[in-house]
């Protein structure tokens, strides 16, 4: 590494972050040399690693260095927020004195995050047949839409953004689409109002900086699509791309309903005598729909292939339509015409990619109770596409805390396309993690209990969480493989426990809502599916203990996961390891990452699924996770969770991020890594009240390096109070054997 850059990383840090990680300047360098080799770097970077500010020092080098901007796509709108709200700001300042010039940097999205100000001077029609002109929504009885829309009319008149983010209370989805349009129905630069579009302005700004932040969903549509809506640039940086497969396959997955023909149509109708044609054959597409069962579609039905055929075919026929007699542009139907094109457009494109059957294409029947019967087609992979289009001209760094996974990053890789012929060059390396997970946390897995089936969770497995439940006092995550399990464990719980034990379960109110009660309740517990496995953040004692119901395998009638599988095993390859065991590998390694957020934390991950120490690809699943201290002993594991009750310290609450003034604990533990009380509070740690003095003097015999037992004979105070309250601080007192703190080998 440079010392240039050490210099760089080390002002960063000071004005960033406090202190420097183990790992920190090792995943700079790295990135630092693929700047320069031009070889592809996946790093994997444990919680607490400050691996943002790793890769933004060199990045910010490199961009001042070329002249080129680096783009950093992220696959959270959290940690899109945190990098531009909160790092970049002071990391800015920090590197200022150090560098030729200040560097600059952008926040790029999608157009349909942006109030689009044509459509709010009442230039587009209305969706929804509701008018959003200032008199119309004033008639209209003051609806909680109309109430809406006049807000955004008045905010938009004040915000320097538009940006839908920066809209604080926000607005229904409904209210939002009254002021925003698609990338299909924007008119460009014949907007009569171009120049004060407010995502234009977004991306001129973006033009002249240096970092260039945005999402994967849009990183994937300006490589994948030619859309040239980035700036230039020779460096990616992918965070969290454990996702970018799933984001990317999301982005170029669509959906083919009657209800969408239907409003294609009406958007036609005015202007495309066939419009009525289109809508008949909508209705013609849905019954043939309705007839068939749901899942994949391995060939397309000779009765469904027609009703596509005769859908295409009509919607060509309006398209057609909606061309100005002459080619003369239509002053007052411009804006009508562009978004009825759009739509009709969107109706020609799926239909034809359904009706061509690409062999890399995955079409099934979903059955929805709100919508009915629809089709969706998806790629089987993104590899190929990444490579050719993501991967081209450019050098990207992957990163993410779960990048290896049976203890190398080849999986993943290849969701990558960085392995098969003629694959670019890469390099691989994993920073590890600034916690001690072997001391911090178990990995219990619950052998005694039979192999879970089909019909949800048994009795033994719901006594067995009951058990664990109580042990740990509350302070449970519970992560499950549907809704259905999450509620039946919720109920049976609520059921056994009263209201001793609090039990929230998602879908109960709104999560962010769910997780700041969670938090803010040692004995409080969560139980949920998959927003919960990556999505929840909470350090301390509110979180000691994280329950996984059983292996997160893909469902077996999943259509891309069986077509995936299938296509690996006619290659020769192992279908099931490749595609279901690496997929429940990823999900292990980030439910059990909810556990440890700081080198405070400690607790147990306990997963009920037999399997993960009986079946042949156990190891492999094992050696996916954080190397916690692993037992099958069920006595060993509830007598750690009561010790683990009964020592813990205050909970640390989920604040709004939006309130903090100082980086994350996800990234940078920092000042949240510490949490101590105002001095005017007493607080009570294991029955004991502490004074801001008993703390000053907890604090200095830490310094002395004095023993557990030599404070607590010094302060007249039971061990295990000392130790908590110790821990609470995060302070270090030497262990002189008085406490029931180590029976387990090394662990708490």
């Amino acid at each position: 590494m440079p010392a240039s850059l050490e210099a760089l990383l080390d002002a960063a840090v000071r004005g960033v972050a406090g202190s420097s990680r183990p790992g920190q300047v090792a995943m700079s360098a790295a990135v630092h040399d693929a700047t320069r080799t031009r070889r592809h770097l996946l790093v994997q970077a444990g919680t607490g690693t400050g691996k943002s500010l790793a890769y933004l020092v060199p990045a910010i080098v490199h961009a001042i260095d070329s002249g080129k901007p680096v783009v950093v796509a992220t696959a959270t709108l959290a940690l899109q927020a945190q990098i531009v709200d909160r790092e970049l700001p002071r990391l800015t300042a920090a590197l200022a004195p150090l560098l030729p010039r200040t560097p600059t940097y952008a926040l790029v999205k999608g157009r349909r995050n942006y109030v689009c100000a044509h459509k709010l001077a009442g230039g587009y029609p209305d969706d929804d047949d509701v008018l959003i002109s200032a008199a119309a929504v004033s008639s209209a009885g003051g609806s909680r839409l109309g109430a809406e829309v006049l807000r955004l009319r008045d905010w938009a008149e004040q915000t320097d953004t538009g940006d839908r983010d920066d809209l604080v209370p926000g607005v229904t989805e409904r209210a939002w689409r009254q002021v925003s349009v698609s990338a299909r129905e924007c008119l460009g630069s014949t907007c009569p109002m171009a120049t004060e579009c407010f995502v234009e302005r977004a991306r001129a700004q973006a033009r002249e900086a240096d970092i260039v932040v945005t999402n994967h969903a849009f990183m994937a549509i300006d490589a994948t699509q030619g859309r040239h809506l980035l700036p230039e640039h020779d460096l990616l940086i992918l965070d969290e791309a454990h996702e970018l497969s799933d984001r990317l396959t999301s982005t170029i997955t669509e959906d083919l309903t009657g209800t969408m023909i239907a409003a294609a149509a009406k958007r036609a109708a005015s202007m495309a005598g066939s419009a009525d044609d289109l809508a008949a054959a909508g209705q013609e597409l849905d019954e043939a729909v309705a007839a068939l069962p749901e899942g994949r579609l391995r060939d397309l039905p000779a009765s469904l292939a027609a009703v596509l055929t005769l859908v295409r075919g009509r919607a060509r026929e309006v398209f057609s339509q909606l061309k100005p007699a002459g080619g003369q542009r239509d002053e007052t139907g411009d804006t009508a015409r562009t978004v009825a094109k759009a739509a009709v457009e969107e109706v020609v494109s799926v239909t034809e990619r359904l009706l061509e059957t690409r062999e890399l294409d995955v079409a099934w029947v979903v059955t929805d109770p709100r919508r009915g019967s629809y089709l969706r087609v998806a790629p089987m992979s993104v590899a190929m596409l990444v490579r050719d289009t993501v991967l081209a001209d450019r050098t990207v760094v992957f990163t993410s805390a779960t990048l290896a996974l049976g203890g190398t990053f080849d999986p993943v890789a290849g969701s990558f396309g960085l392995r098969g012929e003629d694959a670019p060059a890469w390099d691989g390396m994993d920073v590890g993690s600034p916690f001690d997970y072997r001391k911090q946390a178990m990995v219990y897995v619950a052998a005694h209990l039979p192999a879970p089936g089909r019909d949800g969770l048994g009795e033994a497995m719901l006594a067995e969480l009951e058990d664990l439940v109580v042990a740990a006092g509350g302070r449970t995550l519970g992560l499950f493989s549907s809704m259905r399990s999450a509620q039946a464990a919720a109920d049976h719980l609520r059921d056994r426990l009263g209201d001793g034990l609090p039990i929230l379960c998602q879908g109960e109110d709104q999560l962010p809502t769910l997780v700041r009660r969670f938090a803010a309740d040692a004995r409080t517990c969560l139980f949920g599916t998959l927003s919960l496995w990556q999505g929840v953040d909470v350090p301390g004692p509110a979180c000691q203990l994280v329950v996984i119901d059983r292996i997160p395998f893909p469902r077996p009638d999943d259509p891309l996961a069986s077509a995936r599988t299938e296509t690996i095993a006619r290659m020769g390859g192992n279908g099931f390891m490749a595609v279901s065991a690496t997929h429940a590998a990823l999900r292990l390694a980030q439910g059990a990452g909810r556990l440890i957020r700081r080198s405070q934390d400690r607790g147990v991950v306990a997963v009920l699924d037999s399997r993960m120490v009986t079946a042949r690809y156990a190891p492999f699943l094992q050696s996916s996770l954080p190397p916690f201290w692993p037992t099958t002993d069920r006595v060993v594991v509830l007598g750690a969770l009561r010790r683990l009750d009964a020592v813990a310290p205050e909970v640390v609450p989920v604040v709004d991020p939006r309130d903090l003034e100082r980086p994350d604990a996800n990234d940078h533990p920092g000042p949240h890594d510490v949490p101590v009380p105002p001095a005017a509070r007493t607080a009570v740690t294991a029955g004991q009240p502490w004074t801001a003095e008993l703390d000053a003097e907890l604090a200095e015999a830490a310094e002395m390096g004095l023993t557990v037992a030599e404070v607590a004979d010094h302060l007249e105070m039971d061990p295990v109070a000392v130790l908590g309250r110790a821990t609470t601080l995060g302070l270090t007192l030497v262990d002189g054997g008085s406490t029931p703190a180590t029976q387990e080998p090394g662990l708490f």
